[in-house]
């Protein structure tokens, strides 16, 4: 800038002119760019916890790693869910945690179930954009970066999607894939949404659309009951691929059986849901 202004005023000069010579077309908008305030957005992470006391560690590294590579843009605050955890995974939140001004630690009277302590946390933010990760980062936190964007103001969920073709899945045991793609082959069969994953928890919800929406599943089956009852509501969803990864502490607490009995027991609820909206819409 201070360079330009000394070739306006030699110009000036060796003109011998008394008027000011005109600047480039882009001064004043570069002017304007520099001095112009950036607005960050406020957006909270939400992590449901249950017994996992081996993985804290690395959450919270991850966790640190997402809010300084995000804080450019968000204002990230972070809550906390302990799902009724019978290990000393309360115990080390507070550890980890506990000091950190942004982030809030809730905790469960007992289990409750994924979708539930999800909710919970949706329920407490007090930001419009909410994240939730799962708690053993198998899909990596730094990849809201792709989600975030996608929140526009005609969409109410973005959901990641390993399952998408530019997704990708590493070393998660091949009839864990192939069940969750069943799954979600019969959801697509039901829904408007023609999703890749409908059960993937890594996702951003517009959190005055999710509010008032009523549960019967409080586990894993929420996830996906949560977004059949949006799109039956009429809510817009994207999906963004994603890259889901295998598990490194602690163990899964998918009980794959009970969890693939009850899609099918859902899907039978969001179809005939369907045909009554048809039939009384």
């Amino acid at each position: 800038m201070r360079n330009l202004l000394r070739e306006t005023s030699a110009t000036k000069v060796a003109a011998g002119s008394e008027t000011a010579s005109p600047l480039p077309a882009n001064f004043v908008r570069v002017l304007s760019d520099a001095v112009r305030p950036t607005v960050r957005t406020d957006i909270t992470i939400i992590v449901p916890c249950f017994n996992e006391e081996l993985g804290l560690a690395n959450l919270h590294a991850r966790l640190l790693a997402v809010k300084q590579s995000l804080g450019q843009l968000y204002s990230v605050s972070t809550i906390l869910v302990d799902d009724g955890s019978n290990d000393q995974t309360w115990e080390l939140m507070q550890t980890y945690f506990g000091a950190d001004p942004d982030c809030v630690l809730l905790r469960q009277p007992q289990n409750l179930g994924l979708a539930a302590a999800i909710l919970r946390g949706i329920r407490t933010a007090k930001t419009e954009v909410v994240c939730s990760i799962d708690s053993d980062c198998t899909y990596d936190p730094e990849e809201l970066h792709k989600l975030l964007p996608l929140l526009t103001a005609d969409v109410d969920l973005v959901t990641g999607s390993p399952y998408h073709p530019l997704g990708e899945v590493r070393d998660v045991p091949q009839w864990r894939v192939v069940l969750s793609k069943t799954a979600s082959s019969l959801y697509r069969r039901v829904l408007k949404h023609k999703l890749y994953t409908y059960t993937s928890c890594f996702r951003v919800y517009r959190r005055s659309a999710i509010l008032n929406l009523d549960l019967r599943q409080n586990g894993f089956l929420g996830i996906a009951e949560l977004l059949g009852k949006l799109e039956l509501r009429g809510s817009k969803i994207v999906e963004c691929p994603t890259t889901l990864g295998v598990r490194v502490q602690g163990v899964s607490k998918l009980r794959t059986a009970r969890v693939m009995v009850g899609h099918i027991f859902l899907l039978g609820r969001l179809l005939a849901h369907r045909g009554h909206q048809k039939l009384f819409g």
